[in-house]
């Protein structure tokens, strides 16, 4: 439903901008400025979204190969390292590039996914229980041997 509602988001802010505006609204520039940029901004979410996850997802699996399923932190922190990058770099690119100076889009990406590594470190100890606890519930632990992780194979 949220690539939904980001595409319905994107064709509505595209027919707001194209629409003439109501006689003396003083902001048509600053209201095209914003709803403007929405379709590149949908895209780019979508993009970096499936970037990142999947990056997520193959280091999450193969770490915990490498590991023999021991030292979640390894998986969820190394996980989030490799993912959040791709997600951060492709996210920002797309959906800024051109607009600010190339210095602040560095930065933009920089702060970003600091931030997301920084959480990730401090949620460790709660995922660390909830993986604990799904675990029991589910009486399961599986491990991704012989996966073919190609996202465009059809078997």
């Amino acid at each position: 439903m949220g690539f939904f509602g980001m595409s319905l988001l994107a064709a509505m802010g595209q027919v707001a901008v194209s629409l003439p505006p109501a006689p003396g609204w003083p902001s048509q520039q600053a209201f095209e400025t914003v709803f403007g940029l929405v379709p590149r901004f949908a895209i780019a979410s979508l993009i970096a979204y499936w970037a990142g996850e999947f990056t997520n997802s193959y280091t999450m699996a193969k770490l915990k190969l490498f590991t023999n399923g021991r030292h979640l932190w390894t998986r969820t922190i190394g996980s989030t390292i490799t993912g959040q990058l791709v997600d951060s770099i492709m996210l920002i690119l797309i959906a800024f590039w051109g607009v600010p100076p190339l210095p602040k889009i560095l930065l933009m990406i920089a702060s970003s996914y600091g931030f997301k590594i920084a959480y990730e470190v401090v949620a460790t100890p709660l995922t660390y229980l909830a993986i604990r606890k799904l675990k029991r519930i589910e009486e399961a632990d599986v491990y991704d041997r012989g996966t073919n992780f190609n996202p465009f194979a059809l078997f």
